[in-house]
């Protein structure tokens, strides 16, 4: 079956003047030449994204759209007006968000977290902003300390919102937050707390001490491949430390709290050292 707004794997099944025809076994659309790969021969399948175009018509393209249907996406505005705003979608034609989808109006050259679907009267793909429409409230595919995939959302009074493995929404908290976040940046993410009422807290760094135990090996490592020194300590910011391991400041003192009461290294304001006695180690 061949989806409208996803990637489909279809066999090329033959070529006519505009293009090649593509087929799933029971319809076939067009690709038009300009998307047509070079060497691509009858027989063929090649995975193509599918769309109507601007003429009403069902065609497929070779170019890499951002996103899917069903899928939230960080996209940018190419042109609005008072009816609606215009995203690209990375392919021939931009999706439409409506004036009632959007969350906040539009403007040119700035990017927006959308949901994308289809207008079922017209198959036409079209996106939203007004994200909590289209967010699972009730099922959660996941556990408390959970590794998950994290969308950044819009930024609220307490934290950043952020869309959990495409399909739920969560809250990261500004006082846990040790590196600058921007909408639209993808990181890695785990749950840390599901509330009774279904609200979901985030964090960006792994719950318990085994990820002090990792931090512990990783700084150690790094010291040693560094002659012994690096030049952060207890006075050092939470962004040069990140900047540095990618992790929180609280996590780094913890880490660095653990080696100096095991005697592996000593502490100052802005630089650690190894004991000698456990460089080569």
């Amino acid at each position: 079956m061949i989806t409208i707004g996803k990637f489909n794997d279809l066999r090329i099944v033959a070529k006519n003047s505009d293009g090649l025809s593509l087929s799933d076994g029971e319809r076939e659309i067009l690709l038009p030449y300009l998307d047509v790969p070079k060497n691509a021969e009858l027989g063929d399948t090649l995975e193509v994204f599918v769309y109507v175009n601007k003429d009403g018509n069902t065609v497929a393209t070779t170019q890499q759209a951002f996103a899917e249907v069903d899928d939230f996406a960080y996209l940018t505005v190419v042109d609005s007006s008072e009816d609606g705003a215009y995203l690209d979608l990375g392919i021939g034609k931009d999706i439409y968000v409506p004036v009632r989808e959007q969350k906040r109006p539009m403007h040119k050259g700035e990017g927006y977290v959308v949901y994308i679907y289809l207008d079922e009267s017209n198959q036409r793909l079209l996106a939203s902003s007004r994200l909590d429409k289209f967010i699972d409230e009730e099922q959660f595919d996941f556990d408390e300390g959970d590794e998950v995939s994290l969308l950044i959302c819009d930024k609220t009074d307490l934290g950043f919102n952020a869309i959990i493995n495409n399909i739920n929404i969560g809250l990261l908290y500004h006082n846990e937050l040790f590196a600058n976040l921007q909408p639209g940046d993808q990181r890695k993410g785990w749950i840390k707390k599901i509330r009774i009422e279904g609200k979901i807290d985030l964090s960006l760094q792994p719950l318990g001490y085994s990820h002090i135990l990792d931090t512990k090996d990783v700084i150690l490592k790094e010291l040693r491949e560094n002659g012994g020194v690096i030049s952060l300590g207890d006075k050092s910011t939470p962004d040069e430390i990140y900047d540095y391991f990618q992790i929180s400041k609280s996590a780094f003192k913890k880490a660095i709290g653990g080696l100096y009461k095991e005697r592996v290294i000593t502490i100052g304001d802005h630089e650690i050292k190894i004991v000698v006695d456990h460089l080569a180690d």
